[in-house]
């Protein structure tokens, strides 16, 4: 059984925490808002249990399910403490306010400027952005397991989150080095771009990306 910790609260914070729980992993939720943080401990039941922002983590496996700027400051905050850990980046850097660009420039990626924050002694790894809240709830899209794009340059890093998603039901796809986060980054540009689009009224935030067979 693997020790996680969520840093967040919300819908994808639920979604990871539901999937971790079932691969029979215990999570600690980490969040701002201690109503919300209760309600959810209280939602997921056996296996979770939660803390203030600034708790101290636990276990050597952390998700950032927080937007970009916040998983920084996060990073940031907690310094030397990640230490050793593995972090797991799943945010979009997508300008929420006219989806049509990315919040960082052309040769980086989010989880390139948190790796970079966190220091040489914390392995990042981008992995579940690719994951909306529903569909990662649920495990599937179309009777499939739902896919789980990683990238990371610690194999070893990336051989706990592929076996975290696995335990979980999920399907784990090695797409190399952490800069590969930037085609994943890019790639949910375009997604989220179709999602609001009034013209694409069969793209939703249910939407999910997956390779077949």
């Amino acid at each position: 059984m693997e020790q996680i910790t969520i840093i967040g609260n919300g819908h994808m914070a639920r979604s990871l925490a539901v999937r971790m729980i079932k691969g029979r992993h215990s999570v600690l939720i980490l969040g701002r808002n201690e109503g919300k943080t209760r309600d959810l401990v209280e939602f997921l039941g056996a296996g979770a249990h939660g803390g203030r922002e600034g708790t101290s983590i636990e276990g050597d496996l952390v998700f950032l399910a927080v937007p970009f700027e916040e998983g920084r400051k996060a990073v940031s905050a907690y310094g030397s403490a990640l230490a050793g850990k593995v972090v797991v980046d799943i945010s979009n850097p997508v300008d929420l306010a006219t989806f049509d660009r990315l919040l960082v420039r052309e040769d980086t990626s989010a989880a390139e400027s948190i790796a970079l924050l966190a220091g040489p002694t914390t392995d990042v790894v981008k992995a579940f952005n690719t994951c909306l809240a529903k569909p990662l709830e649920a495990g599937s899209v179309a009777g499939f397991p739902l896919d789980v794009f990683i990238a990371g340059d610690s194999e070893q890093a990336k051989a706990t989150v592929s076996a975290v998603a696995a335990n979980s039901g999920l399907r784990p796809i090695d797409v190399g080095p952490l800069k590969r986060a930037r085609q994943l980054e890019s790639m949910m540009l375009l997604v989220m771009g179709l999602q609001v689009n009034p013209e694409h009224k069969n793209f939703n935030w249910d939407t999910s990306l997956k390779i077949l067979p």
